[in-house]
């Protein structure tokens, strides 16, 4: 034990030799050279990021296309507005970093290093707040985020990495910045709460009792949360509906359309909670093939899809009739075991028999696998790795505009990986990781049969080639575990 006092100097020495107390100081200004300043990890991944984007020319284009959402500073006398480049960055931020809100992107943006460079902000200029974000996105219409996803898509295409033939559709949940506490009802204005408070009155509970008023409204018979009937006052547009947990949440329901042959995502809309998906499913796989054509440089009218693939979820038969009329191939499972097709019209049957044909073939069976792994694979990116499960957005249209950069990152992650070999900062750092362990397994071998006590040697340092040193133990049994 350490005694602090006059009488245990010598202790207090030994502990001011081991180290030095780093107490902030007011030190006078200064010049450091750029080149002086400490490197990252981390910026080899953002510094070929920037390098794809400008070799696809994404600055320029972006800021044409937020021009007429700009008025001149010369006229006005105001301050110069924030380059639209440096803005979808910044949402680009949120996506490889794993954050959810835009203070946090903010927060990120002003707190590293390597972010900086990218965004082209030296270390004397203060970086964008958040709330310039939100006026930003309030700012620009919906057409220009769709427009900015087609740039990543047309990058795509340069790259053969598009081709929208044999197309995967499918959707998710999204929980919204609402809660089901602050219900109301759509007619009367009642908050759900003082509702349940007075049925459990009626019914003999005290409605003082919170604890109580909960079981009863858990219990009583009929219990039903109509979205025809109920709505949350701060978000409108979400809906009542049950999480992948089977939780019931007010909702979202993001839908992914993906390029079966590469991975990537060709059309990506947030959808109201309660819609169904067969809900003018031609119409909506018609939209995306007009936009992927304008965004690729085609004719909009270009019949580029050939195959869709969906779940059981997306089967209806008018929906499957108007596919088969498009020469259309569709691989989807009838829910219904024993329909009826003799009680359907000609064409219904030649569509139904069609479908039923093309999922019970070997072709079928091995589209509806990839669309599994494919489809899946891009909501475990963009909501889950890319922190959108949860949004801390109101409104289906700022919902939309910001889900459109994350599904546009998640295909500029799938080019970075074309380029790179790895899409995020964190498979950089993984791959540096997973090169420092076959050096292990590697050095070890020759190692030992050079000195023979080479399990008693001291810790080997290697320095890798993004500059992080790691310490490597010469023991034979942590070298097999690394």
């Amino acid at each position: 034990m350490i005694r602090f006092g006059a009488s245990n100097t010598r202790s207090h020495f030994k502990m001011a030799t081991m180290f030095r107390r780093k107490d902030r100081e007011r030190q006078p200004s200064m010049w450091i050279a750029t080149s002086d300043l400490p490197t990252t990890p981390a910026n080899t991944f953002y510094q070929r990021l920037e390098q794809a984007l400008a070799k696809s020319g994404f600055g320029d284009a972006v800021r044409a296309l937020c021009e007429p959402f700009y008025v001149s500073n010369t006229s006005s006398g105001g301050r110069p507005g924030i380059d639209p480049e440096v803005y979808f960055k910044m949402q680009m931020i949120g996506f490889f970093e794993n954050l959810g809100s835009e203070r946090g992107i903010a927060a990120r943006c002003a707190d590293s290093f390597s972010i900086r460079a990218f965004l082209h902000y030296a270390l004397h200029e203060p970086t964008p707040d958040h709330s310039s974000l939100t006026v930003i996105r309030q700012r620009l219409s919906a057409e220009v985020y769709e427009q900015v996803f087609g740039l990543i898509l047309k990058a795509l295409k340069q790259h053969k990495l598009l081709k929208g033939k044999r197309l995967g559709i499918d959707a998710s949940v999204l929980e919204a910045n609402a809660s089901l506490r602050s219900l109301e009802h759509r007619l009367t204005g009642e908050a759900y709460r003082e509702y349940v408070a007075r049925l459990a009155e009626a019914a003999g509970v005290d409605p003082t009792d919170a604890a109580a008023v909960s079981r009863f409204d858990k219990k009583r018979p009929g219990r039903k949360t109509s979205n025809d009937e109920w709505q949350n006052p701060h978000d409108p547009d979400a809906k009542v509906g049950r999480t992948k947990r089977g939780a019931t949440r007010m909702l979202y329901k993001p839908e992914h359309i993906v390029d079966l042959d590469t991975g990537a995502i060709v059309d990506a809309d947030v959808r109201p909670g309660d819609e169904h998906d067969t809900e003018a499913l031609a119409e909506r796989v018609l939209d995306a093939e007009e936009r992927m054509n304008t965004a690729v440089g085609d004719a909009k009218d270009t019949a580029r899809i050939t195959t869709l693939v969906s779940d059981k979820g997306y089967y209806k038969g008018t929906e499957v009739t108007t596919f088969y009329e498009l020469q259309i191939r569709t691989a989807m499972s009838d829910p219904i075991a024993n329909r009826r097709i003799d009680k359907l019209t000609e064409a219904e049957r030649k569509a139904v028999q069609a479908a039923v044909r093309t999922v019970n073939s070997k072709s079928g069976k091995a589209l509806l696998r990839r669309r599994g792994e494919l489809v899946e694979r891009t909501f475990q990116h963009v909501l889950d790795a890319g922190a959108a499960r949860r949004t801390t957005l109101r409104g289906r249209e700022n919902i939309r505009k910001r889900y459109l950069i994350q599904a546009a990152c998640a295909n500029l992650s799938l080019l970075m990986r074309s380029l790179t070999g790895f899409g995020t900062p964190k498979q950089a750092l993984a791959a540096s990781r997973a090169l420092v362990a076959k050096l292990c397994r590697s050095i070890w071998p020759l190692a030992a049969r050079v000195w023979p006590h080479f399990d008693t040697l001291a810790p080997i340092t290697l320095i890798v080639a993004d500059l992080r040193v790691i310490r490597i133990p010469a023991n034979r049994a942590l070298c097999a575990r690394i």
